[in-house]
């Protein structure tokens, strides 16, 4: 019942538990009062505080007396309820003595706000008594909202394993189906969603159309240990299997020039494809800015960067094939000469190296004309600059070289030129892992813009969802950089043209505010106890702050803007295989009956 010692309020309440009930932290409860008139009035509400304590007693040491029957004492047990919802909206109090219960079945729908969601309701996971968080789609798919932010500690809050939950709920529980037939599928959730992950951290993520050996014992252990009435994928409504469609992409091996375009990849030998742009793709598409992350830094090093870009795409009209082709490359005034310099048929210079292309840059800034260079390269700017935005280039030369290359065919050209969107695949795993820095920031930079003027072109007839973790690199609050202008862009004019972020990072205090505060969807696992203080999350309760630091992996915190709190969810453990030493066999039968099948009996 509510309590009367406690000051009851439209937003929250204390209430007592009857002897032989339990209540813990984060169950939902309703409560119905009544008006002068007569006409009920619902609260419905999260249980955020939950105590015992002995009543009839004024010291802390009589708790001894009390165990001891020595002095008479009863037990306390209340806990406190913040509302979630109001129904009807008649803001007034419950009235101490107002019974409190479990919200199941419809409560439970109105206390977590699906009967606003709908058809877009689909699974975030699971309560702690084993009933479905529901997530409003809508608010994923840039219908009303857009993109999902991930904080934790790297390890233990396991947001990539969160993200891929989500894309797994998406893509399996028929929502984008649903949601494209209550549009009439005009609407960004379209059963052809795509998705496209970054993996950054080991080769963890190259295994994600494998089943995983260990998840039938994990989800095992897990109905047992919390006492649930079936496995999590059932109660979820979810297949326990691995996803389909991936097609898996790499950086190529660092090796000589014309050197064999095989995948940088350790652990999986087959089914990954590798990478690379051409020069000619590299200067017509004007990625240069993507080589530098300090761009923004420098004004004169900016305005370099931007006249360069401008002379390579028009060099890169001049003919077709991977090589840049140049005329005015002369050797015999250049300080430095490849030793490996092709010619064409006309007797133009065929630059077919990263490096290559640097040199003749280089040549028409600082060596042209005596070194004065030539004036329409120079624009001049003060030989200081120029030697900067030289060294910075030659800086990440051996890093961006295997992906640059000028010595393919066409044919190769377009077998190694990375496809997210236009092929038949619903999910692309991009591996950067084995890339230093400057290379991570230049491929993820390019496929994203590549991405976003793709659909600004293209509408939005598909929703695509990016998985990027580190944030932080890529978008910090302190630094500009080209990348940090896509993701920008993303963040707020993406989800109009259904390009979704699904991001994450270890620290959201330092990552570009609008592109956190964008996010309708935040979720938080295990935090840093000071990092939890921080304003980027005071969307949770002090509460719900401090539960944050001891989080265990595959529990989350997940705010919508349905629910005026956040939730505490349980996610199940990955039905795919996360590293190769958990894939499974997709065969279910028994060894002898697989035997069998190969002896022919």
């Amino acid at each position: 019942m509510v309590l009367g010692t406690e000051d009851a309020t439209p937003t929250s309440f204390w209430f007592s538990v009857s002897s032989g009930a339990s209540v813990q932290l984060d169950d939902l409860v309703v409560v119905q009062t009544q008006k002068p008139d007569g006409r009920p009035v619902q609260f419905y509400g999260l249980v955020d505080n939950v105590r015992k304590r002995h009543e009839g007693v004024v010291f802390e040491s009589d708790v001894e007396d009390v165990v001891a029957g020595v002095l008479p004492a009863s037990v306390s047990y209340a806990a406190r309820v913040v509302v979630t919802r109001v129904d009807p909206e008649d803001f007034i109090p419950p009235q101490p003595g107002d019974t409190v219960q479990h919200a199941r079945g419809e409560a439970l729908k109105m206390a977590l706000s699906a009967d606003k969601m709908e058809d877009g309701a689909f699974p975030a996971g699971l309560l702690a008594d084993g009933q479905i968080m529901p997530l409003n789609f809508r608010f994923v798919n840039g219908e009303q909202g857009g993109h999902i932010n991930i904080s934790g500690i790297s390890g233990v809050a396991t947001k990539t394993s969160y993200a891929l939950f989500l894309l797994h709920s998406i893509f399996r529980s028929g929502v984008m189906d649903r949601v494209a037939h209550k549009g009439g599928g005009g609407q960004a959730g379209t059963a052809g969603g795509k998705a496209i992950i970054f993996n950054v951290k080991g080769e963890d993520l190259l295994f994600l159309d494998q089943p995983n050996a260990r998840v039938v014992e994990k989800e095992g252990k897990a109905r047992a240990t919390k006492g649930l009435s079936d496995e999590r994928y059932r109660l979820l409504g979810l297949p326990m299997e691995p996803f389909r469609d991936v097609q898996f992409l790499a950086p190529p091996r660092p090796g000589n020039p014309g050197s064999a375009i095989v995948p940088h990849v350790d652990q999986r030998a087959l089914g990954v494809t590798p990478f690379v742009f051409t020069l000619r793709e590299f200067c017509a598409a004007r990625m240069l800015p993507y080589a530098f992350s300090d761009a923004a830094q420098s004004l004169n090093l900016g305005f370099v960067i931007g006249n360069i870009e401008e002379k390579l795409a028009r060099l890169s009209a001049d003919g077709s094939g991977a090589a840049l082709l140049v005329s005015d490359w002369k050797l015999d005034e250049a300080e430095s000469v490849p030793d490996d310099v092709q010619f064409d048929a006309l007797g133009k210079v065929s630059i077919q190296t990263f490096g290559d292309l640097i040199s003749y840059i280089e040549f028409k800034l600082l060596e042209q004309n005596e070194g004065e260079g030539d004036p329409k390269w120079v624009l001049k700017q003060s030989p200081g600059t120029l030697r900067a935005f030289v060294r910075r280039l030659r800086g990440v030369q051996k890093y961006l070289s295997p992906l640059l290359r000028g010595d393919l065919t066409p044919v190769q050209a377009a077998q190694y030129r990375p496809n997210l969107l236009t092929g038949g695949y619903q999910m692309s795993v991009v591996d950067i892992h084995n890339l230093s820095g400057p290379a991570q920031m230049f491929v993820v930079g390019v496929l994203l813009r590549d991405l976003f003027e793709y659909k600004e072109k293209n509408g939005r007839q598909d929703t695509v969802f990016v998985v990027l973790d580190e944030l932080n690199k890529y978008a910090p609050r302190d630094q500009s950089s080209p990348i940090k202008d896509v993701l920008l862009d993303i963040a707020e004019r993406g989800r109009s043209l259904g390009i979704i972020l699904i991001g994450a990072q270890q620290t959201a205090s330092e990552v570009e505010r609008r592109i956190v505060s964008n996010a309708a969807i935040r979720v938080v696992g295990r935090l840093d106890l000071a990092e939890a203080e921080r304003p980027e999350y005071r969307f949770l309760p002090q509460s719900f702050r401090a539960r944050a630091g001891i989080l265990q992996p595959g529990t989350m915190l997940v705010s919508q803007p349905d629910i005026p709190n956040p939730v505490l969810i349980q996610y199940p453990f990955p039905a795919w295989a996360t590293r190769q030493g958990e894939v499974g066999s997709s065969d279910t039968r028994s060894d002898e009956e697989q035997g069998a099948e190969i002896l022919g009996l």
